[in-house]
């Protein structure tokens, strides 16, 4: 009976030590947040499509360029680290998130209540309104109402997307806004709704390419930086990178770089 009781006391001593390294252990893990990670790493991972003029994409030299991409890098280099992208298609690009194979995803997000529940958003830094676009001599589609029937070239996961799709649209899938062009040139889809900024610079760019504004959306959307719930310290500090970038008049520089207007208003 005395070597039973000895046995069942060491036995209960080794279960109070397990417990409390377990405990031990989650506390390690929670007091490290991502914003102290991505520092002691060096580096902010950061998901991006690479095919949104002026947005992100790829200039002649295949070099990732475009706002987002540059609004990125400041924001990194004001958190005193290296911006790391990951190139993703945008309908890969929440669950991309989700697996955190990046930190944040800065690619013309916009915010919605849907996400809001999942994810945190940085302040905004783009304000742009929805258009419709469609071929030069297209005369039959000429508000929202009249995609119903139609066939709209739209990233499926995207608020434009659902917007199509609100209006009847059949959505015919699309990588992003350039393809979306393309198909419609092609005739493979009559229209698509997209971000008037880069209808602009794709106008800029290629000011004979055929196609046309039919209608646009009054009110504003407002795009944000996306991070996953529960990084307060990291929404804060890119927060305050933004407005430190917008108070020195390194935003407006980028911001007039690509669209020679301030469009955080």
């Amino acid at each position: 009976m005395k070597k039973i009781a000895l046995l069942m006391g060491a036995l209960l001593i080794a279960t109070v030590g397990l417990v409390g390294c377990t405990s031990k252990t989650k506390e390690s893990t929670t007091s490290t947040n991502l914003l102290e990670s991505i520092k002691k790493q060096g580096t902010i991972k950061i998901g991006t499509e690479g095919t949104y003029a002026p947005y992100t994409y790829h200039d002649s030299n295949g070099k990732l360029v475009g706002f987002d991409v540059e609004i990125a890098e400041e924001v990194a280099k004001r958190l005193g680290v290296k911006s790391e992208f990951i190139e993703t298609k945008w309908d890969g690009m929440l669950a991309g998130l989700d697996a955190k194979r990046f930190d944040i995803v800065v690619n013309q997000v916009g915010i919605n209540e849907e996400r809001k529940k999942k994810y945190d958003f940085s302040d905004p830094y783009v304000t742009s309104r929805a258009v419709l676009i469609v071929k030069s001599d297209n005369t039959t589609i000429n508000t929202f109402e009249d995609l119903k029937g139609k066939k709209a070239a739209q990233t499926l996961t995207s608020n434009l997307g659902k917007l199509a799709q609100a209006n009847g649209a059949e959505i015919v899938t699309s990588d992003g806004f350039n393809q979306s062009i393309d198909l419609i040139l092609a005739g493979r889809a009559d229209a698509t709704i997209n971000d008037s900024l880069s209808f602009y610079d794709l106008k800029k760019q290629k000011p004979d390419v055929a196609v046309k504004i039919a209608a646009e959306k009054k009110d504003a959307d407002q795009n944000a930086i996306l991070i996953n719930k529960g990084n307060k310290e990291l929404v804060d500090a890119i927060n305050k990178a933004l407005a430190d970038m917008k108070n020195d008049g390194t935003y407006l520089k980028i911001s007039n770089k690509y669209f020679n207007a301030d469009v955080s208003k």
